[in-house]
């Protein structure tokens, strides 16, 4: 069977060189006679695949040397949960921005724990992202969270927002790796894989080993970001399988080129979504502020809602799955994340501009 343009939010399209990578080694890895999936992960064979995925983002981003990469699990969602537990200390509060869903999760799993205030919000609807000038940001908050790209509104920051000298800390689970950008601003990075980076199963967080000297310690052991650190995320068996598809996915990233080349790749795809849309302005509508679009979650909108259940079904019928937008909101919605090729969204466009010509 052919593949389809799986332009689903997550778990998302794959790059079919780290696929057919792995489908080569799944019965025997790296002459061990046996499937990653079977190895201990204390083994050296083990280590060497752990050891290149954490390589890859040090490098692919010029982290400096006080970061540690982390490979958890539960997916960005603990982290919700597992942040403020270590850093959120008695008496301080934090502060988060609130650009829709994930980061209204955030903001309230903190409040379980204790003193976190909404510092600033994208309005009622969230078709932009909060700028400067809409933040009233504590300057002796424990840190500063914000969502970098929403996934369900369709909304995504261009540019790191200036939070002062407060810890910056970002959920970049549908974004990440999609440009470059200067990941030392931040005290913490968390990024649930199944986006943007690999499959569902692992989560990486990048942490500074200056800030865990800071971290609360009376919490439950498994919950300490500094354990995990002590222990190269091996403190217990970690998802050794999700992590060995980073690594392939990272690099297939490098062999691409690095971060210049998906960004180059990314607007491409994002530009000829978007002017598709224009195009049909009177057929279809993207609600989100032209300065505030994402690049990794184009969301749009047809006349009725019985158009847009028939243009998902004859869609899919075409071989272009995953276009239904997100049970809470509806409408239509394509994840044209890093490895969603621009022949993808071609035919994406291609099948808009005759679904508009017939039902327009």
């Amino acid at each position: 069977m052919a593949r389809i343009w799986n332009f689903s939010a997550g778990p998302a399209t794959l790059p079919v060189s780290a696929l057919e990578r792995a489908q080569k080694e799944m019965l025997d890895w790296a002459g061990t006679g046996m499937s990653i999936m079977e190895t201990s992960h204390r083994s050296k064979e083990y280590d060497q695949v752990h050891n290149e995925a954490a390589d890859s983002f040090r490098q692919l981003l010029k982290l400096d040397d006080d970061f540690t990469v982390l490979f958890l699990q539960g997916g960005a969602s603990q982290q919700f949960a597992v942040l403020p537990m270590n850093f959120l200390p008695a008496g301080g509060s934090a502060d988060y921005v609130n650009t829709g869903v994930w980061s209204k999760k955030a903001l309230a799993e903190a409040k379980v724990l204790g003193n976190a205030r909404e510092a600033g919000t994208a309005g009622p609807d969230f078709t932009s992202v909060v700028r400067k000038d809409g933040l009233d940001l504590d300057p002796n908050a424990a840190y500063v969270h914000f969502t970098s790209n929403n996934t369900i509104k369709g909304t995504q920051y261009y540019e790191i927002p200036d939070c002062g000298s407060t810890p910056l800390v970002c959920d970049m689970s549908s974004d990440f790796l999609w440009q470059p950008f200067d990941a030392n601003r931040f005290h913490m990075i968390y990024a649930g894989a199944q986006k943007n980076i690999g499959p569902a199963g692992v989560t990486v967080v990048l942490l500074r080993k200056s800030w865990l000297e800071k971290a609360n310690q009376d919490i439950p052991t498994i919950f300490k970001y500094g354990i995990h650190a002590e222990n190269n995320s091996l403190y217990n068996t970690p998802p050794t399988f999700a992590i060995y598809i980073v690594r392939n996915v990272l690099d297939w990233v490098k062999a691409e080129g690095g971060l210049e080349a998906m960004e180059r790749r990314n607007r491409e795809k994002g530009d000829l979504l978007y002017s598709a849309i224009e195009a049909h302005g009177d057929f279809y509508r993207c609600p989100v502020e032209k300065g505030s679009r994402s690049f990794m979650n184009v969301v749009f909108r047809l006349p009725t809602e019985e158009l847009e259940a028939k243009f998902v079904a004859e869609a899919k019928a075409a071989g272009l799955s995953g276009l239904k937008g997100h049970r809470s909101v509806g409408g239509c919605r394509a994840s044209i994340y890093n490895a969603m090729e621009k022949a993808g969204v071609q035919a994406l466009v291609d099948f808009m501009e005759g679904f508009a010509k017939t039902n327009g």
